[in-house]
């Protein structure tokens, strides 16, 4: 069974709907549009009682380059977002509604979760991945949150300190690093390493393994292993780091390099600005 969307696939085999993200023109990059088929998409999972898993993948040679800054810069999005993110107040309803919600949506989900990650993950992208149970990355998959350098205090779920020790993520964040599959793997980042032919073949397979679990089962040991993660103070900390990046947003530094930005003609010109040579 497959449902139409623009930006996206849903398709459900058996019990797994595997939702694809669907903009490889712009390397997935998450406009609204696209964040909001995505959660759809979750709901048509979550009340299809024949699903029991969902597998996030990508389309296209990249998994996600994250936000998508010409949207967000320019004159793409619908006007009612363009308005709201026009003041401080504005800016923060739209992110907390539209990432930050939406991604503890998926982090929260009742049925178990698994991200195929190829390519490229960056940004957004690795904060999307992230909120996934978990990922099967291929082997030419590589990870990067280089928004420091672009002013940003990274984005908006601080995940780094709980995907790697904290040292490795202070590295990753500060020197914008790119890290590949192996060491994600290594770091505790990802679950598995495969070769990018076998990347669906392989996710499928962890999919009905895991579908072999009583639904209510599986749905309250996730839950019993997140609420440890929130014990440790997880939640406390991203609620914290959510405030901390929207203080950032309104400082001198952002809002001149964000004019700055808006004068370059193309996201290729800003990108090429904060990469090393």
């Amino acid at each position: 069974m497959s449902t139409d969307f623009d930006t996206i696939e849903y398709r459900v085999d058996e019990a797994v709907a595997t939702i694809t993200l669907n903009r490889p023109d712009v390397a997935n990059a998450q406009d609204t549009q696209l964040l909001d088929e995505l959660d759809a998409a979750f709901d048509l999972a979550e009340a299809d009682d024949e699903v029991r898993v969902v597998v996030m993948a990508a389309n296209g040679r990249h998994f996600s380059a994250g936000h998508d800054l010409k949207a967000l810069v320019g004159d793409v999005e619908p006007d009612k977002w363009r308005q709201m993110r026009a003041t401080p107040e504005g800016k923060f309803h739209h992110e907390k509604t539209m990432y930050f919600d939406r991604c503890l949506r998926i982090r929260d989900f009742p049925k178990p979760t698994i991200a195929a990650v190829h390519g490229k993950c960056i940004a957004a992208g690795v904060m999307l991945a992230c909120m996934c149970d978990l990922i099967v990355a291929s082997d030419d998959a590589s990870f990067q949150n280089p928004v420091l350098r672009m002013t940003g205090a990274a984005v908006e779920i601080l995940i780094e300190p709980w995907e790697m020790p904290p040292r490795k993520a202070k590295e990753f964040l500060l020197t914008a690093q790119t890290i590949s599959a192996a060491d994600a793997e290594r770091l505790g980042m990802v679950n598995r390493v495969v070769p990018r032919d076998d990347l669906a073949a392989t996710t499928k397979e962890m999919a009905e393994a895991i579908a072999l679990v009583p639904p209510a089962t599986a749905a309250v040991v996730k839950r019993s292993i997140n609420k440890t993660l929130e014990f440790m103070g997880q939640r406390d900390s991203w609620d914290y780091h959510f405030m901390a990046h929207h203080w950032m947003h309104n400082t001198d530094t952002a809002l001149g390099a964000l004019e700055r930005r808006m004068q370059k003609s193309s996201m290729k010109e800003v990108f090429a600005e904060h990469r090393d040579d």
